[in-house]
């Protein structure tokens, strides 16, 4: 049987098409819509994703609390409690929710002869939906958002060198840095209950600038702070403590209220910011954990 003829021309040509063709399909799998390698163009897409928050579920917020601190925080006056009024008041009331992974809460009232105390605690999961935008940095947002609302008073204090001083030579009253908290102290010498019982009014805790006054808390989670109203109204007094703070992407607000029908004994600030501040610490400390 005769061989066929090889043509060295023919194959070179097969050769030359099947190397267009695989090149060809290679090129279109890996090139991305800028010209680029598709596969190392996802993975810079995947690495500029913001990261999720530490927390992914949250805790039952009425088991939280301990049972002596609430104890000391819901005191009776002396007041004997049947075991069954103690599991009632102790227990505390379960804020209805829609996703107890995003948000939970729990209340606890008690009453006594010398006014009614109320605990509130609320404790929501921050979570992106901006992939440019971390759990940790909305929940930054959102917290920086409830410390403007509070007014709470900036850490940062003016500079000394930008103080206007007396000869300066302004024919006005110049702008002083210092100024709002001039303001501030003056208002806060009339910071007290309206003399009339019909008018209702809340005014920050008294001295603004001390110690007991609304401030941001230091060593509490990630940030931290902690405010105080008085309140009136027709049918008492209350003192109103909320401390706020965030850890990661989680921000739980604790408030804490004391009622009196007694105008004239009004709620010690000292007393319930250091139990608030103390339940906020034991908070903190259990979700870390």
């Amino acid at each position: 049987m005769p061989r066929k003829s090889f043509v060295p021309g023919a194959a070179l040509l097969v050769a030359a098409a099947l190397a267009a063709g695989l090149t060809g399909c290679s090129s279109g799998s890996t090139t991305g819509p800028d010209g680029g390698d598709g596969k190392s163009g996802d993975t810079a897409t995947a690495s500029r994703s913001a990261q999720p928050g530490r927390y992914q579920t949250l805790p039952e917020a009425c088991g939280l609390p301990s049972r002596s601190t609430l104890r000391d925080m819901l005191p009776g006056d002396g007041q004997h409690l049947s075991a069954a009024d103690a599991q009632k008041i102790y227990a505390g009331r379960a804020d209805v929710t829609y996703d107890t992974d995003r948000r939970v809460g729990c209340q606890w009232t008690r009453e006594t002869t010398a006014g009614t105390r109320h605990l509130t605690l609320d404790i929501q999961r921050v979570v992106s939906y901006d992939s440019a935008t971390s759990d940790d940095d909305r929940a930054q947002q959102i917290y920086r958002e409830k410390e403007q609302a509070a007014k709470i008073p900036s850490t940062e204090a003016a500079s000394p060198s930008t103080k206007p001083g007396p000869t300066d030579g302004a024919t006005g009253p110049a702008p002083d840095k210092d100024s709002g908290g001039k303001k501030a102290d003056g208002a806060a010498a009339k910071g007290t209950p309206p003399a009339s019982p019909s008018d209702s009014s809340a005014a920050p805790a008294t001295n603004p600038g001390g110690p007991l006054a609304p401030r941001a808390l230091d060593g509490l989670g990630d940030a931290g702070f902690l405010n105080d109203q008085l309140i009136t109204t027709d049918s008492g007094v209350h003192r109103d403590v909320t401390v706020v703070f965030r850890t990661s992407n989680v921000i739980v607000t604790l408030t804490y209220d004391q009622w009196s029908t007694d105008k004239s004994h009004l709620p010690e600030s000292q007393e319930l910011q250091d139990k608030a501040r103390s339940l906020a610490g034991e908070l903190a400390d259990g979700l870390s954990e």
